[in-house]
């Protein structure tokens, strides 16, 4: 028993600890049972269970009922490009070590409507190609993604194309669409009934909403994506450059970046939808 700890110091000293179990063991493997931890760490079991639960919630660790704790499967962080990237540089996003793959949900052509038509710069008549997919990584489901695209930019366009292959390949090899800027909003939000029903979920879980539009290199809206991503499986890096003069701290510059080690992913590698 540490003497003289403030109950915000022996919790910190407790998230420390399950920390580092979390780094040390890797996702799948369970912690030690609620007893032993409480006796090493000379705590209430519940001050104990009360931290358990904020890295539950934190996506770090997870409850099997009947078995125990275990820390939880490695969360995904993105990139999108640089500032400086190289001309035909596909545009990619990192995930999580593993295989992602796609399932199809909905495939038709309607007419875009005028929120859409505004997002493609179409008119609302325009027949765009409606497309929405389940992203799953390592089987586990990861993301609903809905695309637009207008579709007299991909004739003959099947289902198929998208679950065995990735759509920006499809757009430049197929249909000589040279992709060149993405520009993405990102918020928060909940899913609804159907979402989670897709991404296996509670109604209403925390999630992140992506809008993202993607331009050619004539500058022609050829995409408008709206993606809700689980909370507690996805996360966001970003590396900013900074002033080097006296106005330090100025951010000049920034990008979506990736690493190699990222405190609760594994190593990163490239969705396929977006690798060209």
């Amino acid at each position: 028993m540490n003497v003289g700890e403030s109950r915000w110091q022996k919790r910190e000293r407790i998230r420390g600890h399950l920390l580092d179990l979390v780094d040390e063991y890797g996702p799948g493997r369970a912690i030690p049972g609620e007893r032993q931890l409480s006796e090493e760490l000379s705590v209430s079991r519940p001050t104990l269970r009360s931290v358990v639960d904020d890295l539950v919630r934190d996506g770090l660790l997870t409850r099997e009922h009947g078995r125990g704790v275990f820390v939880a499967k490695a969360k995904v962080a993105q990139r999108l490009g640089t500032p400086a990237a190289q001309p035909g540089q596909p545009l990619a996003v990192g995930g999580v070590d593993g295989v992602w793959t796609s399932r199809m949900v909905d495939f038709q052509t309607v007419a875009a409507g005028a929120r859409i038509g505004r997002r493609l710069q179409v008119s609302p008549a325009e027949r765009v190609m409606r497309i929405t997919r389940l992203r799953l990584a390592d089987g586990d489901p990861m993301s609903v993604d809905t695309l637009h695209v207008p579709a007299a930019l991909v004739p003959g366009l099947a289902s198929q194309d998208l679950e065995d292959g990735s759509f920006y390949r499809i757009l430049g090899r197929r249909y000589g669409v040279r992709l060149a800027t993405a520009t993405q909003i990102i918020e928060p939000t909940v899913v609804d009934e159907a979402e989670a029903e897709l991404l296996g979920v509670p109604v209403h879980t925390p999630a992140l909403l992506f809008d993202r539009v993607t331009a050619d290199a004539d500058g022609r809206i050829v995409e408008f994506t709206h993606s809700v991503y689980r909370g507690d499986r996805y996360r966001i890096l970003t590396q900013l450059s900074l002033a080097a003069d006296d106005d330090s701290g100025r951010v000049v510059g920034g990008s979506w970046s990736t690493a190699s080690a990222v405190p609760g992913a594994d190593t990163l590698v490239l969705d396929s939808y977006w690798s060209g």
